[in-house]
């Protein structure tokens, strides 16, 4: 269509540059870019930079021959990425991985409902249930998790104090927030079944297998062409970490009898309750939490003590003031909960976002309108769109207050739970039924890690998914 004729708000309507290239060559091209010859940032930075465009035409991994059709349209800032939460007009069913699905024989033979799209009717009572469930179990919250917490406090002095005078981050919040997801869910330990205590790794595995082809594990380059080969030529198959999720899958519905005669209640047949409960404890909570804690304490620590002190000026005061550690009191936490929004704009953890569109229609980025084609999938690069420099000022930047006052209301900019920070999770739309509680979550982190300390020093490096952190010291809190 010609630029010349233009958009509902006047924006001219331009072709959607880009290529595909050649088929099977220019995906497997584009696939060794995207991992090893520039990395994600510069494989999209670099395209935008050539046309001109935050709209574009291009290929995604896995590629060939794992996903039978990796086109996709790019969508690359903060105004065209929310076409994706628009459900009348685009369609999300099985592209929670983007163009390809793992196997329904790593779910017990179900589609769990994060595959289905909001016009399947199971997708409408699975969610309702997630929901319905969650909030009956909102006054457990606080209590709960801080149990957990002081447990991995006390983890992590133990290790400090240990020969290596260091700790593991990530392990020991992976612990502390299996035994909190497994504990709120069915309200036993999972050191009760036969998990024990090996709930993180038996997930780890289980999803380490299903998104292998989307990953890399950062080998020397002589290397890279063997991992390609290895893990993004055929699908890892289930049975390959069948153990795995067997145990998973029994011990929680050994344990969580009550919640699934509740599912059943609701009209969900219990097998596909447990299944279902299963993946939303392990892939999306436990998956995107032990991803997120990670990414919060490294932007933390890389934002330094005057921030740390301002913190723990603020959370100490309100505690006093409010007589405990309640909803009311981190509602008053106003630079907390800027901190953590702040951390969920700057590297969100899960970057994608994908979609088909169900019919014809027009995307428009800042400056042009493009026209989209019913069946064609789009995808969006979040951390783009949300260090998108025409919204927000020094983007790259970690800015603690950047939520505060005014700056609430860049809170519509915000897009890590699948859905603008200020809307909501429905039984109708795709938006993270567990929004609230993450942010609760990450705030209640602050809060305890600042009751208990004035600041800390760490080192990180980058990992398959987000930072790999280790704690080196922890200054106990001069007052309180």
């Amino acid at each position: 269509m010609a630029s010349s004729q233009t958009s509902s708000n006047n924006l001219p309507l331009k072709p959607i540059p880009g290529s595909y290239g050649l088929p099977f060559f220019g995906p497997l091209s584009d696939r060794h870019d995207y991992f090893y010859n520039q990395g994600r940032d510069e494989y999209f930075a670099t395209r935008i930079q050539k046309y001109n465009s935050t709209v574009i035409r291009t290929n995604m991994p896995p590629g060939p021959f794992i996903s039978s059709n990796p086109k996709v349209i790019a969508l690359l800032d903060a105004i065209s990425f929310p076409i994706l939460f628009d459900n009348s007009k685009v369609e999300k069913r099985d592209v929670l991985d983007g163009t390809f699905m793992p196997s329904t024989s790593y779910t017990g033979g179900y589609r769990a409902c994060a595959f289905q799209d909001t016009t399947e009717p199971s997708h409408n009572l699975l969610k309702s249930f997630y929901l319905k469930l969650l909030a009956s179990k909102h006054h457990t919250f606080i209590p709960l998790f801080r149990n957990n917490l002081s447990d991995h406090f006390t983890d992590l002095e133990d290790q400090l104090a240990g020969k290596s005078g260091k700790a593991s981050f990530n392990t020991s919040i992976g612990t502390a927030t299996f035994n909190f997801l497994f504990r709120l869910l069915t309200e036993k330990d999972p050191s009760e079944t036969k998990i024990g205590s090996k709930g993180p790794s038996l997930v780890e595995t289980w999803l380490a297998a299903q998104l292998a082809p989307l990953a890399t594990l950062g080998l020397p380059k002589i290397f890279n062409y063997v991992e390609d080969l290895l893990i993004r030529t055929i699908p890892f198959p289930a049975w390959t970490v069948k153990s795995s999720y067997k145990k998973l899958h029994e011990g929680f519905s050994e344990a969580g009898t009550a919640v699934l005669d509740e599912a059943e209640r609701a009209g969900i047949k219990r097998d596909e309750a447990c299944h279902n409960l299963v993946f939303m404890l392990g892939f999306n909570a436990y998956g995107g939490l032990t991803n997120q804690f990670p990414i919060l304490i490294k932007w933390l620590g890389l934002a330094g003590e005057v921030l740390h002190k301002q913190l723990a000026d603020e959370i100490r005061t309100v505690v006093k003031e409010e007589g405990g550690v309640t909803v009311g009191a981190l509602d008053k936490m106003t630079l907390t909960k800027s901190v953590v929004y702040e951390a969920l704009r700057i590297e969100p953890a899960v970057p994608y976002q994908y979609a088909k569109a169900r019919e014809d229609l027009v995307v428009e980025s800042h400056d042009a309108a493009f026209e989209i084609k019913k069946g064609e999938m789009l995808f969006g690069y979040q951390p783009f769109a949300t260090k998108d420099p025409k919204v927000f000022e020094n983007p790259e930047e970690f800015v603690g207050h950047r939520f505060v006052g005014d700056g609430e209301k860049l809170l519509k900019y915000v897009y890590w739970s699948n859905g603008r920070e200020t809307d909501h999770p429905t039984a109708d739309n795709k938006q993270c039924p567990a929004r609230d509680l993450v942010v609760l979550m990450c705030r209640l982190y602050l809060v305890e890690f600042f009751l208990r300390y004035d600041t800390f020093t760490f080192e990180f490096k980058p990992v398959v998914l987000g930072p790999n952190v280790t704690i080196k010291s922890l200054t106990k809190a001069s007052t309180f």
